[in-house]
């Protein structure tokens, strides 16, 4: 029977059913054919009742607050203001500026709009070949995910039962790995290309873009800071970030005007509550699975064929590969997980450091077509046809592969922070 299930919702899938109108049908099936359909409805309102998943939505509003209020235009102003001169410098503005706005609203489709509307044009006007431009904004928004605070990660802890701040801390050092990357890559391809500089910035207008980008700089130090000294937790700081977007929003970079709020925060809420959605048939689904026993029996079976964790690890990221090339984000998250995450123990593998090499997956699945996320949206806001952004993705896409492979087979850079800081 629970073969039949499975198989009816990937039928959903494929027909081109919503994720969450797939989970959610599968999963009342599921539990209307015991005779436990009130169980299913009692278990999609348990599994939203949850001061974790209160974080979701405030980071949500945060990130759409952050993307329409003025706060990317002031980052992007204070990087360009000190490598902007360099060769490929815009590029490396681009990747530097998605750095420091992902620690700030845990959204790579966030990121990736609020700096493609300002960037994509201003490298087109500089020279820069509209493949290359567009693929330095979709791989540069996967930080979004990576860099905590993260919406994946807060999806992982709870559905791992995890330390969402450890694992926003685990996340660091892969980031910066990949933004280091990324940017040796723009720096060796503007050179081989002869891309032109641009004319270094006087002193005094570099000090006074920095001096404007302070307060967009301070939200990470404010919400990170808070949620690791204990003052808030991580429900609140989330709350606070979303705070802290509203006055920058508003009263700082004025990007937003009071009559204009209210349409964002609706915008932002509509966006949350899909997310919510999926995540409360998902784990409902999942409750199910755990139930039927198919956890317990892919443990049974990786014990009996004596699978050795590098080998399960190499099987995982096959599949998420896959899987992410047609399905979303938390789609594939929420799917994979609940079956999954018992096999870690006995494998010998941390969940901490299973996060990030998820959330790596989860970076790639952005930039794959055919349902890459990012791929659509930078085609969208840079008006470049679908093929060349994944052309100009593909170089991103096989240097992402690499770190893949370095942070699956060498936890310590995933694992080392959240043990030194988090004892």
């Amino acid at each position: 029977m629970t073969s039949v299930f499975l198989v009816l919702f990937l039928a959903l899938l494929i027909i081109g059913v919503p994720i969450y109108l797939a989970l959610g049908t599968t999963g009342a099936l599921m539990f209307g054919i015991d005779g436990k359909l009130l169980s299913f409805a009692q278990k999609l309102i348990d599994e939203l009742n949850s001061q974790t998943l209160l974080a979701v939505p405030y980071f949500v509003i945060a990130a759409t607050l952050m993307e329409r209020g003025g706060v990317a235009r002031a980052l992007i102003g204070a990087a360009e203001a000190w490598v902007g001169h360099v060769r490929g410098g815009l590029g490396l503005v681009c990747v530097f500026s998605c750095t420091i706005f992902a620690a700030m609203c845990g959204s790579s489709v966030a990121t990736a709009i609020a700096m493609g509307t300002i960037l994509v044009p201003a490298m087109r006007e500089h020279g820069y070949q509209a493949h290359f431009a567009a693929g330095i904004i979709g791989a540069s928004g996967t930080l979004g995910i990576l860099i905590p605070p993260s919406l994946a990660f807060v999806v992982f802890g709870v559905l791992a039962d995890e330390s969402i701040p450890r694992l926003f801390l685990a996340g660091v050092i892969p980031g910066l790995m990949q933004a280091a990357l990324f940017s040796a890559y723009i720096i060796w391809y503007s050179h081989r290309h002869n891309y032109s500089r641009r004319e270094s910035l006087p002193g005094r207008e570099r000090l006074r873009r920095t001096f404007h980008a302070i307060p967009a700089l301070m939200v990470p130090v404010i919400v990170l800071g808070g949620l690791y000294t204990g003052i808030v937790t991580l429900t609140e700081s989330a709350a606070l970030s979303a705070v802290v977007a509203i006055v920058l929003s508003l009263f700082v970079y004025r990007g937003i005007s009071l009559r204009g709020l209210l349409p964002v925060l609706a915008e932002a809420i509509r966006n949350a509550a899909a997310i919510m959605i999926i995540i409360a048939v998902a784990l409902a689904f999942g409750h199910w699975i755990t139930e039927t026993g198919v956890a317990t029996r892919a443990v049974e079976l990786v014990k009996e064929h004596k699978i050795q964790g590098w080998q399960f690890l190499v099987v995982v990221n096959i599949l998420l590969l896959m899987l992410g090339m047609f399905l979303e984000v938390f789609s594939v998250m929420l799917l994979t997980l609940p079956v999954i995450i018992p096999m870690l123990g006995p494998l010998g593998i941390d969940p901490i450091h299973f996060g990030v090499v998820m959330v790596v997956n989860m970076e790639l699945a952005l930039l794959t077509p055919p349902v890459g996320l990012n791929l659509f949206v930078i085609a969208n806001i840079s008006r470049t046809p679908l093929a060349e952004v994944v052309r100009g993705t593909l170089p991103f896409i096989l240097l992402m592969f690499g770190l893949l492979l370095l942070i699956t087979y060498v936890p310590v850079f995933s694992t080392w922070l959240p043990q030194l800081l988090m004892h």
